[in-house]
Parts: C-alpha cells; structure tokens; sequence
C-alpha cells in the first residue's frame, strides 16, 4: 500500500532542522531509524520475531517526510497492507506512527543536553522523566494502579490464555498494565483486561507499551496499546517501566524476561530500597512450574537466598495473583503517601550505574563481563543481565545477528558454578522452545566457557 499521513492531534508542526534530521540517510540522521520504526508499527500482528526478517520481507518499504502548508506529512511508501482498512490507515496504527516520530525527535534534540549538572545516575534519570513526561505518560495525583506485566512474545498458547485471564481479574479492580508493547505475555494481560474495563466502564483506561529501536521490529507494537513510548534503548527502557510503575507480574518467557528479572533484582538488592514496597510476582498457568523452577534455582545460586526474598511465586491462580498486587498496590500508596513521593513516577527508588550505563554487545564486551560470585550480588545481578542482553541482540537485533554471523558466537566466561547455572536456564529455555517464535530454526548466538574449556 501507498498512501499519505498527517497527525491527528500533535505534531502538526515541525522545523525544517527536524525533517532535514528525518531525512537524512547518514550515519548520524534519523532517517533509518524511523524507518525501522515506522515499519514495525505498520507491520502490528507479525509472527516474525528477527528484525532482519522483518527488513527483508518489507524491503521495498519506505517512508518520507515533508512540512506541508497545512503541517507534516507522511508518505507510506510500499506498506504493509494489514496496517490498512478500505485504503485508510488503522486509527491506533496511525497514533503510533507519530509517537515514533515524536519520541525520536526528542530524544535527538532535547535529551542529551538536558541534565547538566548532575552526577551520572541522577542525569541518567532524569532523562526518562523527560521522555515519559513528554510522551504524556506521566499522571499525577491518581492511585498507584499501573502494573508492568513482563513475559516471552514466544509462549504456549495455555500461558497466553492464562497472561489474559491474569489481566482480566486485575482489570476488574482497576488496574492499568503496561507491558514491552508486542505479543505474547505483552498482549495477553492487556486484552483481558479491556474486557474488564469494559465490565467496571472504565472510560480511560491505559495500555502502555514501551519499547526501544532495537527491539521494536522484532516485538511490533500490539494494537491493543493506546500509549507508545519510544525511549533510546534497554536500559531507558527498563528504567522507564520500574519508575512509571507500581506493582510488576512476570510471566514466563525467555531471555528478555530473565534479563527483566535480573535488572529488576540488581535493584531491589540494594540496601537503600529494601524499605520500599514494590510487588512483584512471577505467575504461571499450571504445567508451567518446571520454568519456574528453573529460574529460582538459578536466582538461588547466582544472588543467593535472600535474592529469593524480593519475589513471590504463584501457580495457576489469577484471582490470588490480583488479590495480591492489590493488597501490594495499597502499601505502595501507603508509603507514597507517608514518604511525600509522587504517585506518578518512583524517584525514591536507587538504580546502581552498572544498571544504567548503556551496555553494547560486543564479542569483547560480552567474553569480558564478569561472572563471578566474588562481587557483590546487585553487581553480578548487572553483570549476568548484560549477558542475557547480548543474547536477545545475537536472536533478533539485526546488529548482534551481523556481529554473529561475522565473528562466530558470543563467548561468556565466569565462575563455574555460575556459567553451569546459566547453561542450565539456556538450555531449558532452549528445550521449552522458549528462545524464538521459529524455535526450529534456532541456532544458538553464544558459547559458554568454564574453567577453561568451552561448551
């Protein structure tokens, strides 16, 4: 398909300094990377999960961008037909189209720039209040209700049966979800809960999803999200949802979520947040306890027993799932309340700088991370959580699928006993079919080395 766009309601006016920016084809412009975007939001409801699938099945495509008399335009160039119904653009589709574009823009011209002064992690910080604040994520005043749901895009269909009913029993108490914006355990929670909301006549009710650009052709936008955010890449990201959030629910996954949890324990390990309530439970439908398993054993080993303390686990029962992350929500509001914090956004939580710093995937960064039990356990929460980053670029990020296919895989080195309890969680990620949406054709992107030897 072929057609012209204009906003809807924003971005009716931009400078010739942006669209020059959004047209230009070098290195340093923006325009291959809205292109990537633009076409992950046009491509909603894909079973492709590798970004290079996605740029060579839509090759043709292209967008370009001009300021017209009456504001911005858009042409779609070659698109994918399902973002089209009787040759007009979905609604939802168009939305999220300019909330790339309006997150891009930001983050080239305000961002970098705009947190002189403070040390590294405050600035760091800092920077997604600005991006959440300008993509009107940020609403003050209103109850603690926003629940971050994390799991895999590639689940049974009984786990995304159950990530709906889950979603459902929390929609019935009023609780909003935010999720990593694609399939799978990002969709689930949010579709049961519309039914929900429908039910209790929620009128605003929030689906928000947050990505990044590296991710986003691989996990297209689900078209039950009516709240895009962009950020720069994974540790904004992740940054953006434990700040923004309120309670969190994990789903089972694959890498991505192990990498979740991690970010999310390196966290809640620190000394300075332990008197902070913050919810967070791992929940399943029943036949997924063996993944479960899987990932307290390996918790347990790595950061120890008290790592285990942070988190509860609940098996086949939504209802106490919701029961729970209310009764969680009220101790959040509680403690907002006598502590003086805002309800919108949590800045009372520490973030180490290991957590913050953005980590690129190379084969010498990933064969230098530092898997050892002999640091502390919030470090070597950071540490493996690199690791399992690398990974998820090495399956679909089209950087770390080159970076493979040119020098071979990733190598992880570390303790044995900690490389043993990560060959452990890969491979049952592996064998639960947990690592690709195309499981079949899943070549692993990493080797892992003890006590020097390879496997």
């Amino acid at each position: 398909m072929t057609s012209s766009v204009t906003p809807l309601d924003n971005l009716d006016v931009l400078s010739p300094y942006e669209v020059a920016r959004l047209q230009d084809k070098t290195q340093g412009g923006l325009y291959s990377l809205f292109r990537q975007c633009a076409l992950a939001v046009l491509n909603c409801g894909s079973e492709m999960d590798s970004t290079r699938m996605v740029l060579n099945r839509f090759r043709e495509f292209d967008v370009q961008i001009s300021q017209k008399h009456r504001g911005v335009q858009l042409d779609l160039i070659n698109a994918p037909a399902a973002a089209f119904v009787d040759g007009e653009l979905i609604q939802g589709i168009h939305e999220h189209l300019f909330a790339v574009l309006r997150d891009l823009l930001y983050v080239a011209d305000k961002v970098d720039g705009c947190c002189e002064g403070l040390d590294p992690s405050a600035s760091i910080t800092n920077q997604v209040f600005n991006l959440l604040r300008h993509a009107n994520a940020l609403q003050p005043h209103v109850k603690p209700n926003m629940v971050v749901c994390w799991g895999g895009h590639s689940i049974s269909h009984a786990e995304y049966e159950y990530t709906k009913r889950v979603g459902y029993e929390m929609g019935l108490r009023g609780m909003n979800i935010c999720t990593g914006c694609g399939p799978g355990a990002m969709k689930g929670p949010m579709k049961g809960a519309t039914i929900a909301h429908a039910k209790q006549r929620v009128e605003r009710a929030r689906y928000v999803g947050i990505s990044e650009p590296g991710i986003i052709a691989a996990e297209s936008p689900n078209p039950i999200v009516n709240e895009l955010i962009i950020m720069p890449d994974i540790e904004r990201r992740l940054e953006a949802f434990v700040r923004l959030g309120h309670g969190f629910i994990v789903f089972p996954g694959g890498v991505g979520t192990a990498e979740e949890i991690l970010y999310i324990l390196g966290i809640l390990l620190q000394e300075s947040n332990r008197a902070q309530p913050f919810p967070l439970i791992f929940t399943g439908p029943a036949g997924s306890e063996a993944y479960f398993e899987t990932v307290d054993r390996f918790i347990r080993t790595t950061l120890g027993e008290r790592a285990t303390q942070c988190y509860e686990i609940i098996v086949d029962d939504p209802h106490a799932v919701a029961e729970c992350m209310r009764d969680g929500l009220a101790e959040v509001t509680a403690h907002r309340k006598a502590t003086g914090e805002a309800y919108h956004f949590n800045w009372q939580l520490r973030i180490p700088l290991a957590l913050q710093q953005t980590f690129e995937p190379t084969h010498a960064a990933m064969r230098n991370l530092c898997l050892s039990r002999n640091q502390p356990d919030h470090v070597l929460a950071a540490q493996l959580r690199c690791a399992l980053s690398g990974i998820v670029a090495g399956n679909v990020k089209e950087p770390g699928i080159r970076a493979i296919e040119e020098h071979g895989p990733f190598e992880l080195h570390g303790e044995p006993e900690v490389i043993d309890a990560l060959d452990q969680l890969l491979e049952s990620f592996v064998s639960q079919r947990r690592m690709k949406i195309n499981h079949e054709e899943y070549e692993p992107c990493f080797r892992l080395a003890r006590a020097g030897r390879a496997s």
